[in-house]
């Protein structure tokens, strides 16, 4: 489960681990949620089996050894179950009106964050200088490095996914919920770890974060209860596609052709200059009025897992018979114990059979 990154929701973690849950994810966006760490630590004391980690935690916005010493820091609280998720910065950059980390430095600061969470010393560049580092008082328990916290490289294209491959120990994505994406994922992260003579595990994790909508018999795709689980994930594929043209250029999926001009005249009402602040407004957390309408039949199938309870089993199936290791799923903030439960109630016993 990934959780929208609020430090007086933390108890919910309970819940989602007597439910059966794998992991939590926390995410890094400091313009709009609370500080992951801060959420790590106290969920950390709060629970006893269940994974914990960043999901994802942002390069660029804290230097390499610092987004090392707090994981590692986390690692002394729930040693063993603690993992590193790292992107580059979707929310978190393009708040301040900032493109994602090139890939060049994004990669660089994977390596040194790799290198010091395996507790070795690494050759780091800090304002212009260049010197050996490494975490010193691991052996006084200030951090921990006993196991190795595994860091797991987010990646949505294909220079990202390489990186995974040559430095993560798996792959974060969002992808469409088809087999065919996470066998390129998967394959694209190979080539990046043969581009370094590198082998990796068999299986190489790979994590995708998504939405499962289990429909009741009779329900519409686009009930209420469904809209309000799922509108603001939804809906935020539309605010990354929106900044991703805007910055990089380039035309608008096929799928979206018939909504994309309305969809960009009610976002470019607002004055240019915090058109930023606007395109992002709500960011997985709550659906404005004015872009409810965009969270249709169509765009939920392209975003999320969807059908019947066994339908919905049998999806997960053939997409962890593709290799996807983990499924990251974030529903509205206020419903997330809900969906939990009906996962839980619902889904989990097919899966198990």
């Amino acid at each position: 489960m990934c959780v929208a990154t609020k430090l007086t929701d933390v108890d919910e973690c309970v819940a989602f681990e007597e439910l059966g849950f794998d992991s939590i994810w926390v995410p890094d966006s400091q313009m709009i949620w609370s500080d992951c760490y801060a959420y790590l630590a106290l969920a950390a004391e709060r629970t006893e089996t269940i994974r914990l980690g960043t999901g994802v935690s942002v390069a660029g916005t804290r230097i390499p050894p610092v987004t090392a010493h707090s994981i590692a820091s986390i690692n002394t609280l729930a040693p063993g179950r603690t993992f590193l998720g790292m992107g580059a910065g979707n929310s978190a950059h393009r708040f301040l009106d900032h493109k994602p980390l090139p890939i060049k430095k994004y990669g660089e600061e994977l390596r040194v964050i790799r290198a010091l969470l395996h507790g070795e010393e690494v050759e780091y560049t800090f304002r212009g200088k260049t010197a050996p580092t490494r975490l010193l008082m691991a052996d006084r328990g200030y951090v921990n490095l006993d196991p190795p916290v595994p860091m797991l490289v987010s990646g949505f294209g294909p220079k990202s996914q390489a990186l995974a491959g040559m430095y993560g120990d798996g792959l974060v994505t969002s992808l469409p919920p088809e087999p065919r994406a996470i066998v390129r994922a998967l394959e694209t992260a190979l080539r990046g770890a043969a581009s370094v003579d590198r082998i990796l595990p068999d299986p190489f994790p790979v994590v995708s974060l998504t939405n499962i909508v289990v429909l009741e018999p009779g329900e519409s795709m686009t009930s209420e209860r469904v809209i309000e689980e799922n509108g603001p994930f939804v809906i935020s594929s539309l605010h990354y596609l929106y900044d991703k043209i805007r910055q990089y250029g380039g035309e608008s999926p096929h799928h979206l052709r018939g909504m994309w001009d309305d969809y960009t005249a009610v976002v470019e009402r607002g004055p240019e200059h915090i058109r930023h602040l606007r395109i992002h407004d709500g960011h997985c957390t709550f659906l404005r009025d004015d872009e409810r309408r965009f969270v249709t039949e169509e765009l939920i199938r392209q975003t999320c897992i969807v059908g019947t309870a066994p339908e919905v089993a049998a999806k997960i199936a053939a997409l962890d018979e593709a290799g996807l290791s983990e499924i990251m799923l974030l529903p509205a903030p206020g419903t997330q114990v809900r969906v939990a439960e009906q996962l839980a109630r619902d889904v989990f016993p097919l899966l198990a059979a």
